[in-house]
C-alpha cells in the first residue's frame, strides 16, 4: 500500500495530536483532583451566552474536529484506500466487526437497564489517540499498518456519527430541520457551479449548524455534511477540500481535542473509584472497549479475508490484526462524546468517564506492547 503525501501530513498530525492528548487527560485529572479542584471544575461550568464552556466545546469545537473527519473520509472514498473495492473491505470488515460486537456485549449486559442505551459508547475509537500510540513504535509499523488502523478508525467514527443522528436524537423540529438541509443544498449546488471559494461554504456551514442545533439532531452532524459538499475536484493539493483539510489538521489536533480532553476528563476520583466498575454500565464498556472491539475486528476481518471479500496486505500478519484491534478499543474522545449524549445523569456521565479512560488506557498498553513484540519478530 502507498501511502499519499496528504495521509502522511494527516498521520503525522494524528501522531502529535494522541502524545498531547495523553498530557492534556493526565494534566486534567491531576488538577481535578488537587487543591485547584473547585476552581478548575467550576471554570469549565463557566456560562458564556447561556451556555457552559464545555458546552461549547463538546457542541461548537467538535463540529470542526467531525468536519475534518468528513474531510478524510471523502479523500478516502474518492482517492484514497477506500476507493478500491478490495483494500477498502478490510478496514471496512474491521469496523463493522468492531462495532456490533462491543455494542452487543454492552446490550447483553445492560439490557433491561436504564443504561442500555449506552450501546454506542464502547463502539467509536479514537483516532488520534490510536494513532499516537502506533506512532511510538516508530519505524517498526508498516504502512499498511497506519493505513488499515486509519481507515479504520475513520469508519467507526462514521457509524458513531451515524449512531448520534438515528438513536440519540428526542424531539426533531422540522422546521429548523428543514432550514439545515436547505442551506446543505444550496451548498451542493455551489459545487456543482464549481465554486472554489471557502468563505460561502463556511459561512453555509455556521448557518446550517445553528439551524442543526435548534433541530433537535447534534449540531456536530453538520460538519460531516458541510464536509461532503466542499469541492473535491481531482483530490489534488491543490483542491479546496485538501487545503481546507490541511488547514484544519493543526487546529483539530492541537487545540480542539486537547481542549475536548482537558473540559472532559476533569474527573473527581474517590477513594471508593474502584467499586462502579463492577457496575453493569462500566463493565459493558471496559468489556466493549478491551474484548469487544478486538476480537470483533480481528473475527470479522479474518472472515472477510476467508470469504474472498478483501485481502490482508502482505506486509501483515494476523497478530498485527490483533494488535491494531487493540488499539482500536481506545474509545476516548468519541466515547466521552456518545456518553454525554446517551445519559443525562451526572453521576452515571462521571461514572461512564472512569470505565473509558480506565478501558481506554488498558487497551493503549495491550496494543502497544502486542504490536511491538509481533512487529519486532518481522526484524
Amino acid at each position: 500500500m502507498k501511502s499519499s503525501k496528504l495521509f502522511n501530513a494527516f498521520f503525522k498530525s494524528e501522531k502529535s495530536g494522541g502524545i498531547l492528548l495523553i498530557l492534556a487527560t493526565i494534566l486534567s485529572l491531576f488538577l481535578a483532583n488537587s487543591s485547584f479542584q473547585l476552581d478548575y471544575i467550576s471554570f469549565w461550568n463557566t456560562e458564556i451566552a447561556g451556555n457552559s464552556i464545555v458546552h461549547w466545546i463538546n457542541d461548537g469545537l467538535m463540529t470542526i474536529f467531525f468536519l475534518l473527519i468528513g474531510l478524510e473520509l471523502e479523500r478516502e472514498i474518492y482517492n484514497g484506500e477506500l476507493s478500491n473495492r478490495k483494500k477498502a473491505a478490510l478496514p471496512l470488515f474491521g469496523a463493522l466487526g468492531g462495532m456490533l460486537i462491543p455494542a452487543l456485549l454492552f446490550s447483553v449486559i445492560n439490557f433491561g437497564t436504564k443504561t442500555q442505551s449506552g450501546a454506542g459508547i464502547p463502539m467509536a475509537t479514537d483516532i488520534a489517540f490510536a494513532v499516537g500510540i502506533l506512532s511510538l513504535l516508530g519505524k517498526n509499523v508498516p504502512t499498511s499498518l497506519k493505513i488499515f488502523l486509519t481507515a479504520l478508525a475513520v469508519i467507526d467514527d462514521l457509524g458513531a456519527i451515524i449512531i448520534i443522528a438515528v438513536f440519540y436524537t428526542s424531539t426533531i423540529s422540522y422546521l429548523n430541520l428543514g432550514i439545515a438541509l436547505s442551506v446543505l443544498g444550496f451548498l451542493f449546488v455551489l459545487n456543482r457551479y464549481k465554486i472554489q471559494s471557502v468563505i460561502p461554504y463556511s459561512i453555509g456551514g455556521i448557518i446550517m449548524w445553528y439551524f442543526m442545533m435548534h433541530s433537535g439532531i447534534h449540531p456536530t452532524i453538520a460538519g460531516v455534511l458541510l464536509a461532503f459538499v466542499i469541492p473535491f475536484g481531482d483530490g489534488s493539493e491543490k483542491s479546496t477540500s485538501a487545503k481546507l483539510q490541511h488547514f484544519l489538521h493543526k487546529p483539530v489536533a492541537f487545540l480542539i481535542l486537547p481542549l475536548f480532553a482537558l473540559a472532559n476528563t476533569c474527573l473527581i476520583i474517590n477513594s471508593d473509584w474502584h467499586s462502579i466498575l463492577l457496575e453493569s454500565n462500566s463493565l459493558g464498556i471496559i468489556l466493549g472497549l478491551i474484548v469487544g472491539k478486538p476480537f470483533g475486528i480481528f473475527i470479522f476481518t479474518f472472515l472477510g479475508v476467508f470469504l474472498g471479500f478483501c485481502e490482508l496486505p502482505k506486509d501483515l500478519n494476523w497478530k498485527n490484526i490483533l494488535g491494531a484491534g487493540f488499539l482500536g478499543g481506545i474509545g476516548f474522545t468519541m466515547s466521552i462524546f456518545i456518553t454525554l449524549l446517551a445519559f443525562s445523569d451526572s453521576e452515571l456521565i462521571v461514572s461512564s468517564k472512569i470505565a473509558i479512560v480506565i478501558a481506554s488506557t488498558i487497551a493503549a498498553i495491550v496494543g502497544y506492547f502486542s504490536l511491538k513484540s509481533t512487529l519486532n519478530l518481522k526484524k
